[in-house]
């Protein structure tokens, strides 16, 4: 399941985007979470591929891969954010923009400015992280003069190199670092190190001018850094879609020239900016869509399903997606040699179908 944290300045429509990816109230989802509230609401991730395999094989539930979004309640300060755990464990962070004019709702800075408000928010992640930074810093280094952590050095060093580019200014998710210091890191759950999602909220009259979102609102070179894309989006249209009937929904957005939904291109430009992928088991009882890191091998795939399966792992029975929709169905994708036994190490691919053997 992945995990979405929405963060920005007030006034930026960072609520009522909240409301339209989770489809309900804020006010009925909030909970204690840390020292502040927060919250949370869930998003399935739109795939036709799925809607596909339920129609083959009119299971008795059909089962999507869901985002799960939190949104703070009361305060947007990313050093705030480290108290709460839907934030540090957050995959991913959900910038909201504002774009949009509005004189009844006054901007916190005074005036609207996309590029002051991604740059601001960005140094607060990173003064966030150089605190935690240069804590553990002073730990390790009372603990070296102990002798008491052997790997101290290792991680001091790294957690140093860290703090440089802290204090420079450049954020940890943009250092090319090796995965094993990767996975060091990790447990730090810093708020710098996440992929980064700009939800760019625009006026009403600049819709139909999404796809010049980015140059009109001038964040083209901010967007060039690694692992930070964004999505242009309404939020005062997308909540009135939100209340159509789907044929009217459809309509209303031929008229604005938009294929589909802000909460769909969110949701899949963050499943993307992850580098997700989803594979499917299928049957008569359920057919549901799992999501994972892509480069996800067999076995780990399987703990998605239950970690009973992952441990008594014996095979992975494998068809693409494709093989099976075009053949209609199992046995005839066994008739014609297109369903593979696989191994604990195959890396699992997107749209695959898989079934587990395993050892009860």
């Amino acid at each position: 399941m992945l995990r979405a944290g929405l963060i920005g300045l007030p006034s930026t429509g960072k609520t009522s985007l909240f409301t339209l990816l989770s489809r309900r109230s804020s006010n009925n989802t909030s909970g204690r979470l840390g020292r502040a509230e927060a919250n949370l609401g869930s998003a399935e991730v739109p795939d036709e591929r799925l809607d596909r395999l339920t129609e083959m094989f009119e299971p008795e539930k059909r089962v999507a891969a869901t985002v799960v979004f939190s949104d703070i309640v009361g305060t947007t300060g990313p050093q705030s954010l480290i108290d709460v755990a839907a934030y540090r464990e957050a995959n991913a962070l959900l910038h909201v923009v504002r774009a949009f004019n509005a004189e009844e709702v006054p901007h916190a800075a005074g005036n609207i400015d996309p590029i002051r408000d991604v740059r601001n928010m960005e140094d607060e992640l990173i003064l966030a992280d150089l605190s935690v930074t240069e804590r553990r810093l002073e730990r390790l280094a009372h603990d070296m003069k102990k002798g008491t952590v052997k790997s101290a050095e290792h991680e001091a060093r790294l957690l140093s190199e860290c703090r440089e580019a802290l204090e420079n200014g450049t954020p940890i998710r943009s250092l090319q670092l090796e995965p094993e210091a990767n996975n060091l890191l990790r447990g730090f759950q810093f708020l710098s190190a996440k992929p980064l999602l700009l939800l760019i909220n625009l006026d009403e009259a600049d819709i139909k001018k999404s796809n010049r979102a980015m140059e009109l609102t001038k964040l083209t070179e901010i967007l060039s850094h690694a692992s930070i894309t964004a999505v242009p989006v309404c939020a005062k249209i997308e909540l009135e879609i939100a209340q159509l009937e789907a044929e009217d929904a459809q309509v209303f957005l031929a008229d604005l020239g938009l294929k589909e939904t802000g909460l769909t291109r969110v949701v899949r430009a963050a499943y993307e900016l992850l580098g997700y992928i989803s594979f499917f088991t299928v049957g008569k009882d359920e057919c549901r869509a799992w999501s994972i890191p892509m480069g996800t091998i067999a076995r780990d795939a399987a703990g998605e399903i239950h970690t009973d399966i992952q441990h008594g792992f014996i095979r992975a029975e494998v068809v693409s997606y494709e093989n099976l929709t075009a053949r209609g169905s199992m046995n005839e994708c066994r008739d014609h040699g297109e369903v593979r036994l696989e191994g604990k190490n195959y890396v699992v691919r997107d749209g695959d179908v898989i079934n587990f053997r395993f050892a009860k």
